[in-house]
């Protein structure tokens, strides 16, 4: 399966997630600090809409600091609805834009990403394919944006459910995914970790 390919399934299983959440889980706060369910999914479709001259537009408005970018994009959908917002996920398959970069990576890791900040503190549940998840895994290491080779240099990364591991050290194991959301900045996902790296990884946070 290529890149786009999963890209697609991923956001096809996201807009399903959303489908079914109730009006109080869309203002529930998610694992993005300040950002709700809502903003979460508004950043993502932001991208999506974006020409590359768009892009950089907003970059400079942003002083072409990220996370200001970012919250610019959000802000540009507060009056959206939840509805709205889902179907614009929907229309967002393929991805296209800037998130349609590199055959779709940047929408494959993004949207995985982002659908895992959502589905941790709602407490839903997900059985990730283990090729998408693997293949998020690798990409992850190297994407500007999310940095998971240098957030977790000098150490062993081991996965328990599937055979991934990466870097050496001293070794941190648990769940693929935990794995993925620890590399993304995420410190919720060290409670699934063991390992005498786990003390480390907590300090780069």
């Amino acid at each position: 399966m290529t890149t786009i390919e999963m890209a697609c399934d991923e956001r096809q299983e996201f807009a399903d997630l959303l489908s079914q959440l109730s009006l109080g889980q869309w203002d529930h706060a998610s694992l993005c600090e300040r950002w709700r369910v809502r903003d979460v999914v508004a950043h993502v479709v932001s991208y999506d809409e974006l020409k590359s001259w768009a892009v950089v537009r907003r970059m400079a408005r942003a002083g072409f600091i990220p996370n200001r970018a970012n919250a610019i994009g959000v802000a540009e959908y507060a009056n959206r609805t939840p509805g709205q917002l889902t179907e614009l996920m929907r229309a967002c398959i393929p991805p296209r834009g800037l998130t349609a970069g590199f055959g779709g990576m940047i929408a494959l890791v993004d949207g995985m990403i982002h659908q895992q900040d959502i589905r941790r503190p709602l407490g839903i549940p997900r059985d990730i394919p283990a090729q998408r998840l693997r293949t998020v895994l690798d990409y992850a290491l190297t994407v500007p944006a999310v940095r998971g080779a240098w957030r977790t240099r000098r150490v062993r990364l081991i996965a328990t459910d599937m055979d991934w591991t990466h870097g050496s050290g001293p070794e941190a194991a648990g769940p693929a995914e935990a794995l993925l959301m620890v590399m993304a900045g995420r410190p919720a996902a060290l409670d699934q970790l063991s390992g005498p790296a786990k003390i480390l990884l907590a300090q780069r946070f």
